[in-house]
C-alpha cells in the first residue's frame, strides 16, 4: 500500500501548483503584486539493493514543494494622477506602520490620505518617512507618518529684489514697482522712479515704500533708496552710485537699500528687511545670474518686464508632488514650496527571504536580513515616481501554460492511484 504515496504526493504538488497559479491570476490587477512560483524537489530514494556494478538501485518516494519563489521584478508603471500615489522603478520597498505599531514593508503605493491628512494604504497603514522643519528634511530623525494635509508655510521675509527693465533714451520718465514681504508676511510696494539726468545716459532712480506702512511715515510715500544709474553708449549699465556713496562699477553686489529708512519702522511690528546674511543690508540687484545687467536704456519705451523677490507671504497647502528622492514638495498658495517630509525606502540583502502578510506587506526574517532604510536613489535603493503606481508582475499567458502543465500532472497522478488500485485488487483477488 505504501505504493499510492507516491503518486499522492504527486496529486499534491500538481494541487500547490494550482493553488499557486489562481492565486496569480486572481491577483493580475493587484497593485505591487509579486507573480510566485513553485520549486519542486524528489523526496529522498531509498536504496533497496545494488547491481553488478555495485551501482544503488533505488525507487523514488515522490516530490515535494522546496521553495516558493517570488519574482520581485518591476511591474509596469501606471500613470493615475492622482498626488498620493506612488511607485518604485527599481529595488527597495515602502516602509508602512501596521495598526499594532510594528512595521510593514510594501510594493504598493496606492496611498490616499485620512482625516488627519496623512498618507496611508487602502488597509489603513500609515506610511513612514523622514519628518521635515520649515522646508528642511532631517533624514537622520526617526520614521515618522507623513503628513500632507491642512500644512501652513511660514512667512519668509524678503532680502533681496531684481527687475528686468528697460528706460527710453529719449529721457521719458519712468517707474517699476514690486512688493516685498516683511517677516510677518504683511506685503509692501516698493516704487522705484527713474528720471534721466542732465548728461544723457546718467539716469537718478528714487524707491520709495507707502508712508502707511511705516510709523509715524508722514506723507504719501517715504524714501529707502536713491542714487545714479550710468549706462554706456551702447546702453549697457555699467555702474551705479547710492546718495553719499562712491561709484561702483558693475558687476557688482548691487544697490544697498534700508527698509524702513532709518528712525522709522514697520506698522505691522515686523524687524527691518536684511539681506542674507542677517548683517548684511536689503539688497537690490542688477545683475543676472550670468552678470548681465537687468536694465538697459534703449530708444524703445520704457518698461519693465519681470520683477522677484525671495519672500513670501504666509499660506495654506494647495498641492503636493513626490519628486524621485522621495521628498515630497508641497505648493502653498502664497507661491512658496517646501518639503513636507521625505519617503523612507528599505532595502534588504535577500529579498527571497521576505514572507507575505497579505495586503500586499512582506516582513523580514532571518534569511532576508534587517530592513536597511534609507533615502530613494542611494544605497541600490530604487526611485519614487510620483502619480503613479505598480501595476502587479503577472503574465497571463505565462500563468495559463502553467496552469495546464499542473493539470496534466494531476490528471497524470490521478491515473497513477488508479492503476495501483486496479494492480492492489489483482492482488488480493489472487489470494481469493
Amino acid at each position: 500500500m505504501g505504493s499510492f504515496s507516491t503518486p499522492l504526493s504527486g496529486l499534491t504538488a500538481a494541487q500547490d501548483q494550482l493553488q499557486s497559479v489562481s492565486n496569480n491570476l486572481a491577483n493580475i490587477d493587484t497593485d505591487g503584486y509579486k507573480d510566485q512560483t513553485l520549486t519542486f524537489s524528489d523526496i529522498f530514494s531509498q536504496t533497496g539493493a545494488t547491481n553488478g556494478s555495485g551501482d544503488p538501485l533505488q525507487t523514488g518516494y515522490g516530490v515535494a514543494v522546496s521553495s516558493t519563489d517570488s519574482n520581485f521584478t518591476e511591474g509596469s508603471l501606471n500613470a493615475t494622477g492622482t498626488s498620493s500615489n506612488m511607485a518604485l522603478s527599481g529595488n527597495g520597498f515602502f516602509v508602512t506602520q501596521s495598526l499594532t505599531g510594528l512595521p510593514d514593508y510594501t510594493r504598493a503605493g496606492d496611498f490616499t490620505t485620512n482625516s488627519a491628512g496623512q498618507l496611508i494604504t487602502p488597509s489603513g497603514e500609515l506610511l513612514l518617512g523622514y519628518p521635515s522643519v520649515d522646508g528642511v528634511v532631517n533624514t537622520t530623525a526617526a520614521l515618522q507618518p507623513l503628513q500632507v494635509g491642512s500644512a501652513n508655510s511660514p512667512a519668509v521675509a524678503s532680502t533681496s529684489m531684481s527687475l528686468t527693465a528697460n528706460l527710453d533714451s529719449s529721457g521719458a520718465p519712468a517707474s517699476s514697482s514690486l512688493a516685498v514681504y516683511d517677516s510677518l508676511g504683511s506685503a509692501h510696494v516698493l516704487t522705484v522712479s527713474y528720471t534721466m539726468g542732465a548728461t544723457p545716459g546718467t539716469w537718478t532712480y528714487n524707491v520709495t515704500i507707502p508712508s502707511a506702512d511705516l510709523t509715524g511715515g508722514t506723507g504719501t510715500s517715504t524714501t529707502v533708496g536713491s542714487g545714479t544709474l550710468n549706462f554706456s553708449s551702447s546702453g549697457v549699465l555699467i555702474s551705479t552710485q547710492a546718495t553719499g556713496a562712491a561709484t561702483t562699477s558693475l558687476p557688482s553686489a548691487g544697490i544697498a537699500l534700508t527698509i524702513p529708512p532709518t528712525g522709522s519702522t514697520f506698522s505691522d511690528g515686523a524687524g527691518a528687511l536684511t539681506g542674507n546674511p542677517a548683517t548684511a543690508p536689503f539688497n537690490w540687484s542688477l545683475v543676472d545670474g550670468a552678470g548681465n545687467p537687468t536694465i538697459t536704456q534703449t530708444a524703445t519705451a520704457s518698461a519693465t518686464s519681470a520683477t522677484s523677490t525671495n519672500g513670501f507671504a504666509s499660506g495654506t497647502l494647495s498641492t503636493y508632488t513626490v519628486q524621485p528622492d522621495g521628498t515630497i514638495e508641497g505648493t502653498f498658495t502664497s507661491g512658496n514650496t517646501l518639503a513636507l517630509g521625505q519617503v523612507a525606502v528599505a532595502s534588504f540583502a535577500n529579498v527571497q527571504g521576505l514572507v507575505s502578510t497579505g495586503n500586499n506587506n512582506y516582513q523580514p526574517t532571518a534569511a532576508s536580513g534587517t530592513a536597511v532604510i534609507g533615502v530613494a536613489g542611494t544605497g541600490g535603493r530604487g526611485t519614487v515616481v510620483g502619480g503613479s503606481v505598480e501595476e502587479s508582475n503577472v503574465d497571463i499567458a505565462t500563468e495559463f501554460a502553467k496552469l495546464i502543465v499542473a493539470q496534466q500532472a494531476y490528471s497524470a497522478n490521478a491515473k497513477s492511484v488508479t492503476t495501483f488500485n486496479q494492480v492492489s485488487q489483482a492482488t488480493i483477488a489472487m489470494l481469493q
